[in-house]
């Protein structure tokens, strides 16, 4: 009964720790992309943003499994609306997860079929990985995610987003 209760410990402080993990990595990749320096401290430079990232993680995870309750489609396309959100968060400071998630939902509109597109292209990646046992992981995970974060950047300059009156909807 012990290590039912240490897993289920573990298990919780994973979860809230993913979200600070997930930001850090995001400016680690960030800040490659936009050849700015990236060092190894990047990737635990969020710890202090606990709440914002776990808030960011359980919304996501949380809109995605609604939608996917409609049927799996709906969820897969919010899922891709929702896909910039951590890099918006990462950039913003001061955002709160919901207006992260709004501003990626209006930076994806017109765009979750191209982000689909994208997604099949890196299959033969990820089979690549499976055949070689998840080493080749070590290169087709940075290239996925410098791919997406390309992407991001390409889009970012396309939000117009209402200050007067934010969108909550999920």
């Amino acid at each position: 009964n012990i290590i039912s209760t240490r897993g289920r410990a573990s298990y919780l402080i994973t979860i809230v720790i993913s979200g600070a993990a997930k930001l850090g990595y995001a400016i680690f990749n960030l800040n490659l992309i936009d050849n700015k320096k990236a060092s190894v401290s990047d990737l635990f430079s969020q710890f202090h943003r606990l709440g914002d990232g776990f808030c960011m993680n359980f919304l996501v995870g949380l809109f995605t499994f609604l939608w996917s309750l409609l049927f799996v489609i709906p969820g897969i396309v919010k899922s891709y609306a929702y896909s910039m959100s951590m890099y918006i968060l990462a950039e913003n400071k001061g955002k709160g997860a919901l207006e992260c998630i709004n501003e990626s939902k209006a930076m994806t509109e017109g765009h979750k079929m191209d982000l689909f597109v994208l997604g099949l292209s890196f299959i033969g990646w990820a089979l690549l990985c499976v055949v070689t046992f998840g080493i080749a992981s070590i290169w087709v995970i940075p290239y996925m995610q410098a791919t997406y974060i390309n992407v991001y950047n390409s889009l970012k300059p396309a939000v117009v987003v209402n200050e007067e009156q934010p969108v909550v909807e999920a």
